[in-house]
């Protein structure tokens, strides 16, 4: 029988005291102060040809604190500047892995506001969590239960540009479990008319979540544009009313794209889709605002990790697959067709162009999980698994 453990983060909004909310503010600042003063000791290291590991970091640190320009890091926790070096290392494996680029300074207007706390920095007892350097626990809104007796191995806090507090804790979920077994298949074809058109036939719309606030948004921005540069307390104002907009809108494209992985998921045993190059497709001006409102490269993620966890099996065929061109009937391979061609006609009548190409997808999904062949290979697989078959993690006990 297979095992599987899952380890699933857990996200809430919560609401701060002053006094909270300083010493989390606080914290951030240390936070990022620490990763850019690393950031500068490993980088000035490597142009004299020199390593800098995480430990000498680490080392770094207790240094930095004994100084006097510097020991205002000691009024904060130090769990969350320990895993700021941590973080630092895990970005330059993956620079020298050629998994990411370079690292970069954080900024105090730009990054994001984080920080993470291991089991010795926060107290988690009845429901209740309390952080290191706080007295009373966070005030958190328990929008879902967590699992059974679960207990976080980290947790993160984080403050958005709109100004909203959460905290996200990490946990053993023992309720997900591989759902039953199905023979259900699915061919999914992505676009911008349609957000995803299914080899059975049904095509589900396209919210265009950022079309629908784009008045909105543009007005704010035209507001905020007038005010004057600095920290004023006008340009403050309009430029929450800007964060609020994109947060809202990224919130309802989340919510469902959710909604649609998990249906799919809970439908489907294999799911199959075109492995698309998101981040050269966003390089045509015409069509960037679009595709990335579709949120293609967020869909497959959501997918991907939802069917690893229920044991179902996502296949991702190679983007150089003719699905569009090719008869999904007779086989017969058309010559160009350009975007705004929606059908075409062949010897065997006439296609929708997103239909057939979704059940061409599943035809070659098929072909792969059967034998592992009869599409092109991907040149290059996020996360390094097999190039045209993601399989779930499994071990045997």
């Amino acid at each position: 029988m297979d095992t599987r453990h899952v380890k699933r983060a857990f996200k809430y909004r919560f609401y701060p005291t002053d006094a909270q909310a300083a010493e989390l503010s606080r914290t951030f600042g240390c936070v990022r102060k620490v990763y850019n003063l690393a950031l500068a000791a490993r980088t000035e290291a490597w142009t004299r040809q020199e390593r800098v590991n995480y430990n000498q970091t680490s080392a770094l640190l207790t240094a930095w604190k004994k100084t006097e320009e510097l020991a205002f890091l000691n009024d904060v926790s130090s769990v969350p500047l320990q895993q700021t070096l941590r973080h630092l290392q895990s970005a330059f494996t993956n620079f020298f892995s050629k998994r990411a680029k370079y690292p970069r300074f954080k900024s105090s207007k730009k990054s994001r506001k984080s920080a993470e706390y291991t089991t010795s920095g926060f107290r988690f007892r009845d429901g209740r969590l309390t952080l290191a350097k706080m007295a009373d626990p966070l005030d958190i809104v328990w929008s879902r239960p967590l699992p059974k007796e679960a207990k976080p191995s980290t947790v993160t806090v984080s403050q958005d540009s709109t100004g909203r507090w959460f905290v996200s804790m990490l946990c053993d979920d023992p309720t997900v479990k591989p759902l039953s077994a199905t023979d259900a298949a699915v061919g999914v074809d992505v676009g911008l008319n349609h957000l995803l058109t299914l080899s059975t036939g049904e095509k589900i719309a396209n919210p265009r979540h950022e079309r629908t606030d784009r008045a909105r948004l543009a007005k704010a921005q035209r507001t905020l544009a007038r005010k004057a540069k600095g920290d004023g307390t006008n340009r403050r104002k309009a430029r929450l009313k800007v964060a609020k907009i994109h947060a809202r809108i990224a919130d309802r494209r989340r919510d469902g794209l959710h909604k649609l992985t998990t249906r799919l998921v809970r439908e489907n045993q294999t799911i199959v889709i075109e492995d698309l190059t998101v981040r050269n497709m966003v390089k045509n001006r015409s069509l960037a605002r679009a595709i990335s409102d579709a949120a293609w490269a967020e869909f497959r993620s959501l997918l991907e990790y939802k069917a690893q966890w229920y044991g179902r099996e996502v296949i991702a065929v190679d983007r150089f697959f003719p699905s569009s061109k090719l008869c999904s009937v007779c086989g017969t391979l058309q010559g160009k067709m350009p975007l705004h061609v929606r059908t075409w006609t062949c010897a065997c009548g006439t296609h929708d162009r997103d239909v057939n190409a979704a059940r061409n997808l599943l035809a070659a999904g098929r072909a792969v999980s059967a034998c592992g062949a009869g599409v092109r290979p991907q040149r290059r697989t996020p996360g390094g698994q097999s190039a045209m078959k993601q399989e779930v993690s499994r071990r045997e006990p």
